[in-house]
C-alpha cells in the first residue's frame, strides 16, 4: 500500500512512519505542516528510504491536499495531524478548531472526491482511519467502568471538543457518503520524541535541570498510559485488518495518578542518575489546579484485542524506563 499519513512529524505520527517502513513493504507520505511540536529529526533513521515521502503541507490548504491526493494516490489515510495540548487550547482555542475541525473537513472531502475517481477495486481497498481520543468521553469517576466504543461523548477543554467534532464529522461521511473509515480513541501516549510540553518529557527535562517538578492540584487526576509504539502497532493492525466504519479504543491498561508518575519518574531517575544529594523527589511542587481538568480517564481496549489479537507489549514500568533512558542520553 502507500500510506498517507497525517502528521507524519509529530510525535505519533512520526513512530507510525517508521513503524511502517521497518515492518511493512508499504511505502508513505508523510503530509506535516511542521507546527512547533512536529520534527524531522524524528524521522533520520527513514528519509532517505526509497518509500518515504515527505510534504510540508498544512491539512487546511484545499488545493494542496487535492493536489498529494492527484500526485501520490495514496491507498489509505491516517490522519493523526492535530493540535493535541489542552493547556494551549484553554489559552487560544481558534488553532484547535481550525487544524482539527476545518482541517479533517478538508481530508474527507478531498478524500470523498479522490475515492470517486478510483476503480471498483481501488476503491474497495481504500480506508480513512481517524486517529482520535479518549478525552472526547470527558472523565469518569473513581471506580466507574472504563469507556468503550460506545461511552457518550462529553469533552470537558476546547481541544477535546474539537476532537470529539472530527469524530461526529468521520461517522458523518461514512454514513452519507460511504466514506470507508475506521476510528480510533487512543489513551495517554508516552515514549521516545515526544515534545516536552507533555507530562513524561516536562518531568524529566525539568528534573534534570534542577527545576521543580509541578503537579497540578492534588495530582490524583488519573490516566491509562500507553506506550507509542504499542500504539502505532495498534493502529497498523486496525488499518489493514478493521471492519470498516468500525471504532476501537487503544488503551495500556496502566491507569496511574499524575503523582504516581511523577514519583515513578523520579525513581527511575535516582537509580539511572542518582543525585550528589536527596531524591529527584525533593523537587516536587504543586500548583493550582488546571481549569476543567478531567479527574479520570480509562479506556477499555478489550474489543481491539477480541477481534484483532492486540496486547500492549510494554508494561508501564518498562515503558517508562525505556523512555527515561531515551531522554538522558540526549541531555
Amino acid at each position: 500500500m502507500k500510506i498517507l499519513v497525517t502528521g507524519g512529524a509529530g510525535f505519533i505520527g512520526s513512530a507510525l512512519v517508521r513503524y511502517i517502513i521497518n515492518n511493512s513493504t508499504d511505502s508513505v507520505v508523510n503530509v506535516d505542516k511542521l507546527t512547533y511540536a512536529g520534527s524531522l529529526e524524528s524521522l533520520t533513521s527513514v528519509a532517505e528510504d526509497g518509500r518515504y515521502f515527505f510534504e510540508q503541507v498544512d491539512i487546511c490548504n484545499e488545493a494542496e491536499v487535492k493536489r498529494i491526493f492527484a500526485h501520490h494516490k495514496p491507498d489509505a489515510i491516517v490522519h493523526l495531524a492535530a493540535e493535541s495540548h489542552v493547556d494551549r487550547s484553554i489559552d487560544g482555542p481558534a488553532d484547535f478548531i481550525q487544524t482539527n475541525i476545518f482541517g479533517t473537513f478538508n481530508l474527507l472531502e478531498s478524500s470523498r472526491e479522490y475515492l470517486c475517481g478510483l476503480n471498483a477495486e481501488q476503491r474497495a481497498l481504500f480506508r480513512f482511519h481517524h486517529v482520535s481520543t479518549d478525552e472526547v468521553f470527558g472523565d469518569l469517576g473513581h471506580g466507574c467502568p472504563s469507556f468503550t466504543e460506545s461511552s457518550h461523548y462529553n469533552p470537558s477543554s476546547p481541544y477535546s471538543a474539537s476532537k470529539a467534532s472530527s469524530d461526529h464529522l468521520v461517522r458523518a461521511w461514512y454514513r452519507t457518503y460511504d466514506l470507508p473509515i475506521l476510528l480510533t480513541n487512543c489513551s495517554n501516549n508516552y515514549g521516545p520524541f515526544q515534545f516536552p510540553e507533555k507530562l513524561i518529557p516536562l518531568i524529566i527535562n525539568r528534573a534534570m535541570k534542577g527545576d521543580t517538578l509541578p503537579i497540578y492540584g492534588s495530582g490524583n487526576q488519573i490516566r491509562d498510559w500507553l506506550y507509542v509504539e504499542d500504539h502505532v502497532e495498534a493502529l497498523y493492525k486496525i488499518l489493514t485488518q478493521g471492519t470498516v466504519g468500525e471504532t476501537y479504543n487503544i488503551g495500556g491498561f496502566n491507569e496511574k495518578k499524575n503523582i504516581d508518575v511523577v514519583n515513578e519518574i523520579c525513581s527511575c531517575l535516582d537509580r539511572l542518575k542518582p543525585k550528589k544529594t536527596g531524591s529527584y523527589r525533593d523537587q516536587i511542587s504543586y500548583v493550582s489546579d488546571r481549569p476543567g481538568h478531567d479527574a479520570r480517564y480509562a479506556v477499555n481496549a478489550n474489543k481491539l484485542n477480541k477481534e484483532l489479537g492486540w496486547y500492549p507489549k510494554e508494561t508501564f514500568g518498562t515503558g517508562l524506563e525505556k523512555t527515561v533512558e531515551w531522554y538522558l542520553n540526549r541531555l
